[in-house]
C-alpha cells in the first residue's frame, strides 16, 4: 500500500512539484529569517563572546545592557580584587570615539582599553602584527573588518587603501599608530574596534573623569559562580553578572525595547501562512482528483487506518524534499552572503528543529482535509461517476 502511495504521488507530477515548492518557499523563509535574527541577536553581545576569560562581569547597578556604560569609580576593581573567591580582577574600557583617518574624514569607533599589565580581554586572533605591541606608546590595534572598510583610505574613483600596520590615525585629536590588525565579532553597532591600553584610554579621553566601564573579574577554582556574585554584590554595592546572565540581560533588552522581533515574526509568519496556503490547496486538489483510486482500494476492503496511512506518508514524503531543498538553499545562501557581505546568518541546530516542527505542522494541516474528504467517502458513489 505504501508504493500505491507512492505512485499515486509521484503519478501527478505538476501537483507534486507544486506541493514540493510551496513547502520549500515556507521551509526556506522560516530558516533564512530565524537565522538572520539568530545573528543579528548574537551580535548584541558579540563582545562578550570576544572577552572569553572572565567568569564575572561587574558593572553600575543601573546598567541594562552590553553596551549600556555607566562608569564606576577607578578603584573599584581593587575593592573586587578584596573578595573572598576572586583569582584576579582587571579594569576594562569601553567607549566610542572619534577617528579621523588619512584622508580627513571622521568615523566613530568603539574603543576598548585593556589592562595594561595583563591585556586582558584583547583580541584573540591577530591577523598582523602582537598584542604585546599594544604597550609601546600610542599604539592601537584595529580590526579587519573596520581596517578594510570604514577606517580604509578612500581614493579618488571610489578606491580604497586598507588601514596597515603603521599607519597613522587621530583618535579625539591625538596621534596613534597601528601596531596591529585582529579580528573580531561583528558588532550590533557595525563600527570599527580599536584596542588601547587603559592608560592610553585615560590619554584619548581626556573629557571623561570616570573611565572604569567593567571589572573583569576570574574566579579562583571550584568556586560557586552565583555565589561569588553575591559576595561581590555585598562588599561593593555594585552588579555582578556572569557572563551567560549577561548576555541573557542583552539579549532582553533589545527584544523588548526594539522592533526586530515582530518584524522577523512576521515574515515566519508569513512563510508558515503561504506554506500552508499553497501546499494545502495543492494537497487538497491532488487528494480530490485521486478520489476514484481512494474508492476503489476502500471497496477492496481497504481500511480507514490504511487509507489514513497512505495520505500521511504521501504528506510526509513531500513534507521531508521540502524542508530540505528550503533548508538548503536557506543555509547555502547564508554561507555565500556571510562570506561576501557583513550579513549576520547563524544557523544553529534548534532552527532546524524549529523549521521542522513548522513544516511538519503544515504537512498534517495540509493532510487534515484530505483526510477528512477521504474517510466520509463512499466507494459505492465513486463507482457511479
Amino acid at each position: 500500500m505504501n508504493f500505491i502511495a507512492l505512485k499515486m504521488l509521484f503519478g501527478d507530477r505538476a501537483k507534486f512539484i507544486g506541493i514540493v515548492v510551496g513547502l520549500t518557499f515556507a521551509s526556506l523563509l522560516i530558516t533564512q529569517q530565524s537565522a538572520i535574527f539568530a545573528g543579528i541577536m548574537t551580535r548584541t553581545f558579540s563582545f562578550l563572546l570576544d572577552v572569553g576569560l572572565p567568569d564575572i562581569w561587574v558593572v553600575d547597578p543601573r546598567v541594562k545592557y552590553i553596551d549600556d556604560i555607566k562608569p564606576l569609580d577607578d578603584d573599584a576593581y581593587l575593592q573586587v580584587r578584596g573578595v573572598e573567591g576572586v583569582q584576579w580582577a582587571v579594569p576594562l574600557y569601553k567607549g566610542s570615539l572619534a577617528v579621523r583617518t588619512k584622508d580627513g574624514t571622521y568615523q566613530s569607533c568603539t574603543v576598548v582599553g585593556l589592562d595594561d599589565e595583563t591585556l586582558m580581554g584583547g583580541p584573540a586572533m591577530m591577523v598582523s602584527g602582537d598584542l604585546s605591541y599594544l604597550r609601546r606608546s600610542g599604539a592601537v590595534i584595529v580590526d579587519q573588518t573596520g581596517a578594510e572598510g570604514k577606517l580604509a583610505h578612500l581614493l579618488p574613483g571610489g578606491k580604497s587603501i586598507p588601514l596597515k600596520v603603521g599607519a597613522e590615525i587621530e583618535i579625539n585629536e591625538n596621534e596613534a599608530v597601528v601596531v596591529g590588525i585582529c579580528k573580531v565579532s561583528q558588532t550590533f553597532q557595525n563600527v570599527p574596534v580599536i584596542y588601547m591600553t587603559y592608560s592610553a584610554a585615560t590619554l584619548f579621553s581626556p573629557g571623561q573623569r570616570l573611565l572604569l566601564s567593567f571589572v573583569c573579574v576570574k574566579a579562583k577554582p571550584g568556586q560557586d559562580l552565583h555565589s561569588l556574585c553575591q559576595r561581590i554584590e555585598r562588599a561593593t554595592g555594585l552588579r555582578a553578572y556572569t557572563r551567560n546572565e549577561f548576555k541573557v540581560l542583552t539579549f532582553l533588552y533589545y527584544l523588548e525595547y526594539t522592533g526586530m522581533p515582530i518584524n522577523f515574526l512576521t515574515a515566519v509568519a508569513l512563510g508558515f501562512l503561504v506554506g500552508i496556503a499553497i501546499s494545502g490547496q495543492t494537497f487538497y486538489n491532488f487528494t480530490l482528483d485521486n478520489l476514484r483510486y481512494f474508492g476503489t482500494l476502500k471497496a477492496m476492503g481497504a481500511s480507514n487506518r490504511m487509507l489514513l496511512r497512505m495520505i500521511l506518508l504521501q504528506a510526509m514524503v513531500v513534507g521531508g524534499i521540502g524542508y530540505g531543498l528550503g533548508v538548503g538553499a536557506a543555509t547555502v545562501w547564508g554561507m555565500y552572503m556571510g562570506a561576501h557581505t557583513q550579513l549576520a546568518f547563524r544557523l544553529p541546530w534548534h532552527l532546524l528543529v524549529v523549521s521542522a516542527v513548522a513544516v511538519l505542522v503544515i504537512c498534517l494541516s495540509s493532510a487534515a482535509l484530505s483526510i477528512r474528504k477521504v474517510m466520509k467517502l463512499e466507494p459505492a458513489v465513486v463507482f457511479r461517476s
